[in-house]
């Protein structure tokens, strides 16, 4: 469900559709391998793991390995799902990120489970809120934020079948269906998921059914507030977003993680050598007190409310 409302409460976890996907691409190719940190259990692996225990490499809690035996594996021609909780994968194993997976061009996908603060009670070194923002700074690496459990099995499907070295991240917390199945999944596209002519949210991940729930909020008032899923950081749709600021009157970004470098300054980066527009960028701004995933969404001011007040700003 998307478009116009959100009337859907029925929420899922991403990590179930990541995990059906990869076995059903598994049974029909056997390259398909997965490589994990001890983490078999929350990357959901267990059934892949049953079905094909020969095609599962646990190195154990050593993510730089994890990289480098994913690529060891990528360049004998098999096509590795690396999977880790996604701030030890892209904060622990970052050199190997860039050197042995994009330096190299290897086909191997790098999946960053339970991203954001998914770990919620488990605090900052387990909060994964920069993981966007490291990953954009390398070259050539494609960046996939799926929305929901239909952008996540098409982002593996896609990334199964890609050329070179992809991240993904693959959310915890549960979210409800916002994707157009119809208009499908496709690399460097953000959909527009709400028409709107005074205000644009842009948002990305676990926060897009958030930036909706805002839209409906603003409609209320009055206010007419566009929406855009960003499922591909890099690359990313300069032609939608460059509309966006043209035919409206600011832009709001909002994302569970780090503005700088992240959906926010990528936005802005875009912007301000396109055409200039007036922003607001939400997220996360500070290591986050003690609380589950929820309480530190709403902490931050990235819920439904937080968007829909910094759209009124721009609006006014």
């Amino acid at each position: 469900m998307t478009s116009e409302t959100m009337t859907q409460t029925a929420e899922f976890d991403c990590r179930k559709a990541f995990a059906e996907t990869l076995i059903a691409l598994a049974r029909a190719d056997e390259r398909i391998v997965a490589v994990c940190n001890d983490s078999v259990g929350s990357s959901n692996l267990k059934e892949f793991e049953a079905a094909f225990p020969d095609r599962l490499v646990n190195v154990g809690i050593a993510e730089q390995n994890m990289v480098g035996v994913g690529a060891g594996l990528a360049n004998a021609g098999l096509v590795p799902f690396v999977c880790s909780a996604s701030p030890f994968l892209t904060g622990r194993a970052m050199e190997q990120v860039k050197v042995d997976a994009a330096y190299n061009g290897y086909h191997m996908v790098l999946c960053g489970m339970s991203p954001g603060m998914a770990y919620g009670e488990l605090g900052p070194t387990h909060h994964s809120i920069e993981d966007l923002a490291w990953m954009r700074a390398i070259h050539d690496l494609t960046i996939l934020v799926p929305a929901d459990p239909f952008q996540t099995a098409e982002a593996v499907r896609w990334a199964a079948a890609a050329a070179g070295p992809v991240f993904m991240r693959v959310g915890r917390f549960k979210v409800p269906a916002v994707s157009r199945e119809s208009e499908g999944f496709v690399v460097g596209r953000a959909d527009e998921l709400r028409q709107g002519s005074d205000v644009t949210l842009v948002a990305t991940g676990t926060l897009v059914s958030r930036a909706l729930r805002a839209a409906e909020e603003l409609a209320a008032e009055g206010i007419s507030a566009r929406v855009i899923n960003v499922s591909s950081l890099a690359p990313l749709d300069r032609a939608c977003l460059i509309r966006a600021a043209r035919e409206t009157r600011g832009i709001v970004t909002a994302e569970e993680g780090v503005p700088q470098g992240g959906l926010g300054g990528a936005v802005a980066e875009v912007l301000a050598e396109a055409h200039p527009a007036r922003m607001r960028i939400l997220g996360v701004d500070a290591f986050a007190p003690t609380g589950d995933a929820a309480f530190l969404l709403d902490h931050f001011g990235l819920n439904a409310a937080g968007i829909a007040r910094a759209a009124r700003e721009l609006a006014a």
